[in-house]
C-alpha cells in the first residue's frame, strides 16, 4: 500500500513516524555536504583541445542518412459532398459531439389527458369528446367518487355513450373500473398483451 500513497505524493499512514523520517533527511542532508566537499576537493586536469578537434572532424554515419519527404496528401479523407461540419487538423470531417444543436421540434400533435370529476362530481364528456376527435387519449379517473356507487355508473354510462358516438372504446384500468382509458381517434390499443375493458353490465 506504500507505493500507492508514494504514486499520488502523499505520505504513507502506516509507515514510520515522523520522528523517523526527520532523522532520515537529517542523514541525507550531511550525506550531500560530504559529497559537495569531496567535489571541491578535486584537483581539475587540463583536456588537450587537439583531442577535442580530432572527434569533431570525424565524419558521422548519421549524414549519409537520407531524409525521404512525407507525403501528407495521400492518406487524406475526401470531404463529404455538402459537409457543413468541423474538419480536423488532418482535413477529415467529424461530428463534434459536445457542440449543442437542437432542432425545432413540432409541437405535438397528440397528448395523453387526465380527466377527474370537477367540484359538482360532473365529467366534461363534451371536451372530452372533442380531444379524442384530434387525437388525445384521456384517462378518466372516478377514485374520487368514494361511497357514490350509482354516480360512478352514471359516469360510465355516459362515458360509453359518448365513445359509442365517436366510434371508440372504452378500457379500463383497473379491476374495480374505477379508472378508465379512452383511446383517441387512430390510436392502436393491443388487447393481444393487455387485458382491458369494462363490466359485462356497461
Amino acid at each position: 500500500m506504500a507505493n500507492l500513497w508514494q504514486f499520488f505524493g502523499l505520505p504513507n499512514p502506516e509507515g514510520p513516524n515522523n520522528s523517523q523520517k526527520k532523522t532520515k533527511s537529517n542523514s541525507n542532508k550531511a550525506k550531500m555536504a560530504k559529497a559537495q566537499e569531496d567535489a571541491s576537493q578535486q584537483t581539475l586536469i587540463p583536456i588537450e583541445e587537439d583531442i577535442g578537434k580530432t572527434e569533431l572532424e570525424k565524419p558521422s554515419d548519421s549524414s549519409k542518412i537520407e531524409t525521404q519527404p512525407v507525403n501528407s496528401q495521400t492518406n487524406l479523407m475526401p470531404i463529404p459532398p455538402g459537409w457543413k461540419g468541423p474538419v480536423s487538423a488532418d482535413g477529415e470531417p467529424f461530428h463534434d459531439l459536445g457542440v449543442h444543436k437542437s432542432t425545432r421540434r413540432s409541437f405535438p400533435s397528440r397528448a395523453l389527458r387526465y380527466v377527474a370529476p370537477d367540484e359538482m362530481k360532473r365529467i366534461p364528456t363534451r371536451g372530452i369528446g372533442k380531444r379524442i376527435s384530434t387525437g388525445d387519449t384521456v384517462i378518466v379517473d372516478l377514485r374520487s367518487l368514494v361511497h357514490m356507487d350509482a354516480h360512478q355508473n352514471a359516469c360510465r354510462r355516459e362515458l360509453k355513450m359518448m365513445c359509442e358516438e365517436l366510434g371508440v372504446e372504452v378500457f379500463a384500468l383497473d379491476s374495480e373500473d374505477k379508472l378508465l382509458m379512452i383511446p383517441g381517434c387512430d390510436v392502436i390499443v393491443d388487447r393481444g398483451n393487455n387485458h382491458l375493458g369494462l363490466n359485462p353490465l356497461m
